[in-house]
């Protein structure tokens, strides 16, 4: 198991892309935080916390909250 995490900086082309994923996943994360432009995010999180328990609470769970501030990229990466 050790052996295996050295060889991350052992080898150049693993660890590049070991650093372009974390990287995407940064992007992505602060993307999240980026509105809409247009939206009144009010609104919309008023509709997400009356519909906690229901599938659009659901699909917000998955987004990371990303739907209930309806970012930029809240439709990029979800599991349905």
């Amino acid at each position: 198991m050790i052996g295996g995490v050295q060889n991350i900086a052992k080898i150049t082309e693993l660890r590049q892309r070991i650093l372009f994923t974390f990287a995407m996943l940064g992007v992505y994360r602060l993307g999240a935080y980026v509105a809409t432009p247009g939206i009144d995010v009010q609104v919309i999180k008023s509709f997400f916390e009356q519909a906690a328990g229901t599938v659009f609470g659901l699909f917000n769970l998955f987004s990371g909250s990303a739907l209930e501030q309806l970012s930029i990229f809240s439709l990029g990466i979800m599991p349905y």
